[in-house]
This record gives C-alpha cells, sequence and structure tokens, in this order.
C-alpha cells in the first residue's frame, strides 16, 4: 500500500543547527502515528517539513507525489495542518475561524455553500465548539481557542492530517475528547500525524515515531514493547511505561 506521506533524506536545518538529519520515513494511510521525543529532538521541525512549512533538502511525497510539485491549492485539499500556538485574529467568530478550513474548497471569493456550512458545523459540534459559533475568539480561553483551531482542520475533510500539540491548553477531559475525536477521524480513513509530549496520550497511537537530536530512532506499533524501550531510552530512562487495566501507562521511575 502507498505510503499517505513518505520523507527521503530528509534534512534542514535553523539558525545554523541541523534539526533533521536525513529521516527515512513512510506513514503509512488511514492510521495515526504519533511523534514523540526529548525537547529539542526535531519533532515539529519533521512535521513542519512533512507539511511544506520548512526549506529542506531531500523530498517528501504526498500520496505518492513530490509535495514540492503541487499547487498551494493541491496540498491543502490532500493535507490539513494545525501548527502548535497557532493564533487568529481575536475579533473573528468562531464560525468564520473553522469556515477558514472550507476555502480550499471554495472559489475565488466565492459564497460558502450548504456543503461547506454543514462541514463546519459538524466539526463545531465535534469539537464542543458549537455554543461558540457567535462570539469571537477574544472571547475564548487559550484551551477554548484550540479546539476551534481543530475544528478549522477537521472541516477541511483532508485525507491527511497533521496537527503539532494539539492538547496544548486542553483540560484532562478535553483531552479525552481529542483522542475521541481522532478514532473518529480513522474510522473515516484519514490518516493523522500528530506530535504530542503527552506519552500516555501517545501511547494510544498506530505508530509512534520516536526521534532523538534530529533523528529517527525507532519506529514501530504503539502497543510493541519494543517501542516503549525506545520511548524510555529517549527520555534517559527517567519513565517506565507498563500496563494498567488494559492499558498502556507512563510511570516515573524513582531512583533507588
Amino acid at each position: 500500500m502507498r505510503p499517505a506521506l513518505e520523507t527521503r533524506q530528509l534534512s534542514a536545518s535553523l539558525g545554523g543547527r541541523r534539526v533533521l538529519k536525513d529521516i527515512d520515513l513512510q506513514i503509512q494511510p488511514g492510521r495515526w502515528t504519533c511523534v514523540v521525543g526529548p525537547n529539542g529532538a526535531g519533532k515539529s521541525s519533521l512535521l513542519k517539513a512533512m507539511a511544506g512549512l520548512l526549506s529542506c533538502s531531500g523530498e517528501v511525497l504526498l500520496q505518492g507525489q513530490p509535495l514540492a510539485g503541487l499547487s498551494d491549492k493541491q496540498k491543502a485539499l490532500q493535507l490539513s495542518w494545525m501548527g502548535q500556538g497557532e493564533s487568529s485574529t481575536l475579533d473573528l467568530r468562531v464560525w468564520d475561524v473553522a469556515m477558514l478550513g472550507r476555502l480550499p474548497h471554495q472559489n475565488w471569493l466565492a459564497t460558502p455553500t450548504q456543503q461547506d456550512a454543514q462541514m463546519v458545523e459538524a466539526a463545531l459540534k465535534a469539537t464542543q465548539a458549537w455554543d461558540w459559533r457567535d462570539r469571537t475568539l477574544a472571547e475564548l480561553s487559550g484551551g477554548e481557542r484550540q479546539r476551534v483551531l481543530l475544528a478549522r482542520a477537521m472541516s477541511g475533510n483532508a485525507p491527511t492530517m497533521l496537527m503539532d500539540e494539539p492538547l496544548a491548553n486542553l483540560d484532562p477531559p478535553h483531552q479525552v475528547d481529542w483522542l475521541e475525536q481522532v478514532q473518529c477521524l480513522l474510522v473515516q480513513g484519514t490518516t493523522v500525524v500528530s506530535v504530542l509530549h503527552e506519552i500516555g496520550m501517545a501511547l494510544h497511537a498506530d505508530d509512534i515515531v520516536v526521534m532523538s537530536e534530529g533523528q529517527v530512532v525507532h519506529h514501530g506499533a504503539g502497543s510493541d514493547t519494543v517501542t516503549h524501550s525506545a520511548i524510555e531510552a529517549v527520555f534517559g530512562h527517567r519513565i517506565r511505561i507498563r500496563a494498567l487495566d488494559g492499558q498502556w501507562v507512563v510511570l516515573p521511575r524513582i531512583a533507588q
């Protein structure tokens, strides 16, 4: 099966420092892949490179096609992006922010269609932001804005979604809601790639990419104990991953 996303010898530098080093990676379609690793490992840089938002050498393929050869509209129809710490104009209504996700489906200056409205409504309801649709972003908390930005990404209905730290500012119940939304996207056949700091949540992913110092040190199933060992190693064995009540949890390793 052709990968949804593929990188070949992908390298990048920021401020004179190499943040990605010759990465070869295949993201399988219809699965949730989570990228984890310590601060400075290159996780966000990898996601930005796969979205075409970071200048790099090597190649990124989207559905088998070179990403660099696609028009902006072609990329937007195939790939949705939710970045870390994104902001929108605070005086925009929640409805209008979510509608921005439909722009790739609309002709220039065209009025949104009924289908556009239906997709936005479904996304806002899925992220539990529907009741705020007539409020501005300025009236919302950081966590509430994060849910609106997720609705914007979801409304585009792209077959591949990239999300960098989507759980930022979300309290635990809404983190669980996000996990349920990801499962719904997978049922629809969407490919989801996320960067998470929350290792316990990342362990629910189908596949996990473990990074350290700009390199992929392991890529395997989220349920595989070899993957768990790789995660423990990149965090200096300061955490342990163990089974508890039928799921994997992260525990601190207390020095004796």
